[in-house]
């Protein structure tokens, strides 16, 4: 059996080329047999992602809901896209000093940037392309503000933070900052340039992200033009999201899914077909479940309920550290 995909980079599929003519079409097109290629993964669902208020800050919650608990190991993808108040301080918008500990969240910034300090005493601002990826372990107090110059790169923050679930054997571990710019992020293009794959964490074609995760966890940024394709290859036992920040993308040439909708795959192939029907931005993760029991209670996520108590105990006691931002 065969069928037509149009050309795409940077896959290690075995393909078989034939002629086809077509005078209107500009494309390559190759005939690819079936019985090369792995499996595609079908969709679970696709949600759409509510506004909530968070203490004043309106962002979009894909997960946790009522549709989708959790996504192991991901436990929470809130989006945000706010013009930054020119009425506020920096050192006082965005989100001031609370703790954390037992996950890795992870801030993925789109537009703008964001300015992180915490009580290991990092300092850092990320901008446009770059990331922000911290384990908390056995706790840090931190806060992500808008940087000093956030009106004078257009005023707007887009970022997407993602909670990673760390293992119990590393949930007290010293706390992590990784902080990585676009320019230190590696990425496949393909050749038509219309699909850019941006690989944070894991692995993608045999190139590894920039960020060491505490377990095996792929965390992809993709910009993929109308017309685009990109064929993703994950391991059959991960979990998988694809998060849609805009545009609009086909799955497997299935269901069209819009900006602010996530689809979850099912666990029954070793890949999916990504392709662009019109520009689309998007955050991709797949992770190996860790199957652990989860207790959670606000900015604290550990194995049961007498650890999270321990938590919010260490920290009133201070064991977090102090965070003092710079004014």
């Amino acid at each position: 059996m065969l069928f037509v995909v149009k050309v795409n980079s940077n896959n290690n599929h075995k393909e078989d080329k034939e002629n086809l003519s077509d005078p209107c079409a500009d494309l390559v097109f190759l005939v690819v047999k079936i019985n090369y290629m792995k499996k595609n993964r079908t969709i679970k669902s696709i949600i759409y992602a509510n506004m909530i208020d968070m203490g004043g800050f309106p962002v979009r919650q894909s997960f946790p809901s009522h549709k989708a608990e959790h996504i192991d190991p991901f436990l929470l993808l809130h989006h945000a896209n706010i013009k930054v108040s020119e009425h506020i301080p920096t050192n006082k918008a965005g989100v001031g000093p609370h703790p954390h500990r037992g996950f890795s969240p992870v801030t993925f910034i789109f537009k703008g940037g964001v300015h992180h300090q915490d009580s290991r005493g990092n300092n850092n601002i990320i901008y446009e392309g770059g990331i922000q990826w911290m384990n908390a372990g056995m706790g840090v107090i931190h806060s992500e503000r808008p940087p000093h110059d956030i009106h004078e790169i257009g005023g707007v923050q887009e970022i997407i933070q993602l909670w990673v679930n760390t293992p119990a054997a590393h949930k007290m571990d010293l706390p992590e900052y990784l902080p990585a710019s676009k320019e230190e992020i590696p990425f496949i293009e393909t050749d038509d340039k219309l699909a850019r794959v941006n690989i944070v964490s894991g692995e993608l074609n045999g190139i590894k992200g920039v960020i060491p995760a505490l377990s095996p966890v792929n965390t992809f940024t993709a910009d993929i033009k109308q017309g685009g394709i990109f064929q993703f290859d994950i391991p059959s036992s991960h979990n998988a999201f694809v998060y849609v920040l805009g545009g609009k993308i086909t799955i497997n040439g299935n269901d069209e899914i819009l900006g602010n909708y996530i689809s979850i795959l099912n666990n029954d192939g070793e890949g999916f077909l990504i392709e662009a029907l019109e520009d689309a931005t998007l955050l991709i993760g797949t992770g190996e479940p860790l199957n652990e029991p989860i207790a959670s209670h606000g900015p604290f996520v550990m194995n049961n309920q007498r650890e999270i108590m321990e938590a919010f105990r260490d920290y009133q006691l201070g064991k977090m550290g102090v965070l003092i931002e710079e004014a």
